[in-house]
């Protein structure tokens, strides 16, 4: 792999300017507080250091060839690409970093390597084959067991990516949840939830036991990976209880208690928040969890539902280091705070509860997830706690008093429009179904309808016919455009979407499949084979984002027999040239939060469409 400073051979100045013409999000009213080309360029990197990613995807009439662009990449830079150690390209490729290699083997290696000024610098690592379209991952399926009477197995869940060890290529961390795992409204006693990570050649680097004081479900175990203390190398950071066990077989709190009632809730007992090694899955540091659970009663019942609806993101809440956050609560009193890791150390950074003066609006605002974005524009992060926003110092931002729900979605999804937009789906009688609203205010721009369970809803730019974003959802009727007029029919699923095809309208991904919206009828565009969905209806994959090739995003299903992560890369052309969209910020946080509880589709913090065209005129 380049070196970063071989990578990295321009002056500072000249990477601001290069990622300011590559970015031009950054330059857009949403993002005016971000004051400095130098201050721009550093938050788009989002603290890692990425390689090419190249793979080699095996198509019907050849390998398509794929690989980042990064931000501080010169515009100008082309690249040749080697197969096997020959030049195939007669000139550097000056347009999207992809490229048909028509009739080449299946096993063909290759290499790419940027052209600046005529000279050529240092070559990428070799690229990972997707012969069949896709790349198994082997995985090392836990065996599963008994607990109080109830048989489990083992399934694949939710996965998060992180650089563990520091190459610049990410490594996969895996939660397994037994088959009786159970929502918070459940009783029921669960197998123990189980923490792993993977290289991408299938290697196990360690396994997390959170043992019998994590219960098992889609509300209790939010995991972080990020490198928080800018070694460049990721950490992993969970809830833990007595009894978890880390990658190092070394226990924390006490070995042998066991905090479960009879219906296998846990509602006593200490609780911790655990950063953890990422090459060795050892224990670094542990602090007791903020905020402790108190009385049962206080978080709105007294049986263990509402006490135990956490959420987790990571954000730059200082504008240049990542902090995590976790969170307590959101049906009625709400609880987010934010920790630092420093020099091996956990350290609070600051604590919001709607309990406190003043924050009673706050009170019942929370989704089933959380986002995180530069709402205000001042180059700091903000907790996007569904109908409320949480300031970068800890202090509320603005409540709408709209109340709780399930999907969230924050992003550029009104191109022209200064600042970002959040789009939301309610569930609470005499407030709206679907709301949008001004990210930094919360002022509503449109909503529609009132006093359903709007339980599903989407929102991105998934049809040309229509300037913007599109937003849809299970109980409003129709398409929406960027004012909440209907045009059009509803796309056929409202779960995930994906950068797939060649263009910058982005797909719809549910379940096993990949579909392209049509106001006639949404068409195929790839079915996943042997592989199977998560979490139920929603239907989500393991993990979906661009974690490797060009701007596209990946899908990563696990195979039915639970015995590999299956990793799927777009075959299609495009001519679209964009740096890795990881490169972002907001999407790259977006994907440290995709886990959590309802998982949500990732969005970066500028429109893509406007975003291509601009890059396309910068082009020499």
């Amino acid at each position: 792999m380049p070196s970063p400073a071989t990578r990295r051979h321009r002056t500072a100045v000249g990477a601001a300017v290069a990622a300011l013409v590559l970015w031009p999000g950054l330059l857009a009213p949403a993002n005016v507080g971000a004051a400095t080309a130098a201050d721009a360029a550093t938050a788009d990197a989002a603290g890692e250091s990425p390689d090419r990613g190249l793979v080699s995807v095996g198509a019907p009439d050849g390998n398509l060839v794929s690989w980042r662009l990064l931000s501080d990449d010169d515009p100008a830079t082309g690249f040749n690409v080697y197969r096997d150690g020959d030049l195939i390209t007669p000139e550097p490729l000056g347009g999207a970093t992809s490229h048909l290699d028509p009739g080449a083997p299946a096993d063909a290696v290759y290499t790419v390597a940027p052209v600046v000024d005529g000279v050529e610098q240092s070559g990428s690592d070799p690229s990972l084959a997707f012969a069949d379209g896709h790349l198994d991952v082997p995985l090392d399926r836990p065996a599963g067991g008994s607990v109080n009477g109830s048989d489990y197995t083992y399934s694949a869940n939710d996965a998060s990516v992180g650089d563990l060890d520091g190459d610049g290529r990410y490594e996969i961390v895996l939660k397994w949840d037994p088959s009786n795992a159970r929502d918070n409204s459940q009783s029921g006693h669960t197998g123990p939830v189980l923490i792993d990570a993977y290289t991408l050649d299938g290697t196990r680097l360690w396994r997390i036991d959170l043992g019998a004081n994590i219960r098992a479900g889609a509300h209790y175990t939010q995991f972080q990976v990020y490198d928080y203390d800018g070694d460049g190398r990721a950490e992993v950071a969970m809830k833990t209880a007595d009894g978890t066990r880390d990658g190092e077989g070394a226990v924390i709190g006490d070995a042998g208690a066991d905090h479960r009632n009879g219906s296998g809730y846990v509602l006593a007992g200490p609780e911790y928040l655990t950063v953890f090694e990422g090459t060795t899955g050892r224990a670094l540091d542990t602090a007791d969890y903020v905020p402790a659970r108190g009385r049962v009663a206080d978080w709105g019942d007294d049986y263990g539902n509402r006490v135990d609806r956490f959420l987790a993101g990571t954000a730059y809440l200082d504008g240049e280091r990542p902090s995590m956050v976790f969170s307590r609560g959101y049906y009625t009193r709400a609880v987010v705070a934010a920790w630092d890791f420093r020099g091996g150390e956990l350290s609070l950074r600051w604590v919001f509860d709607s309990d406190d003066s003043g924050n009673g609006a706050y009170a019942g605002q929370g989704f089933h997830s959380l986002s995180v974005a530069d709402a205000d524009g001042d180059g700091r992060d903000e907790v996007m706690f569904g109908a409320a926003a949480i300031d970068d110092d800890g202090t509320g931002l603005w409540a709408s008093g709209r109340g709780h729900g399930d999907a969230l979605h924050v992003g550029d999804f009104v191109p022209g429009r200064p600042g970002l937009e959040v789009y939301g789906v309610g569930e609470n009688s005499g407030a709206p179904d679907a709301w949008l609203a001004d990210a930094a205010t919360g002022e509503a721009l449109w909503t529609l309808g009132s006093g359903n369970d709007n339980g599903r809803g989407v929102a991105g730019d998934v049809w040309a016919g229509s300037p913007g974003a599109e937003f849809w959802s299970s109980s409003v009727p129709g398409l929406r455009d960027t004012s909440g007029a209907d045009v059009g029919r509803k796309p056929g699923s409202a779960n995930f979407l994906v950068w797939w095809d060649g263009d910058t309208a982005r797909d719809l991904l549910d379940g096993t499949h990949i579909d392209r919206y049509d106001p006639a009828g949404d068409v195929r565009l790839l079915t996943g084979q042997g592989v199977a969905s998560n979490n139920g209806t929603k239907a989500t994959p393991v993990l979906s984002g661009d974690i490797l090739g060009d701007w596209r995003e990946e899908v990563v299903w696990r195979t039915s027999d639970d015995s590999a992560l299956r990793i799927h890369s777009t075959p299609h052309t495009t001519d679209v040239r964009l740096p890795a969209l990881v490169q972002d910020r907001q999407y790259r946080l977006a994907l440290a939060w995709q886990n959590t509880a309802y998982n949500q589709p990732p969005h970066p913090s500028f429109d893509l469409s406007a975003a291509a065209a601009a890059a396309d005129a910068a082009r020499p």
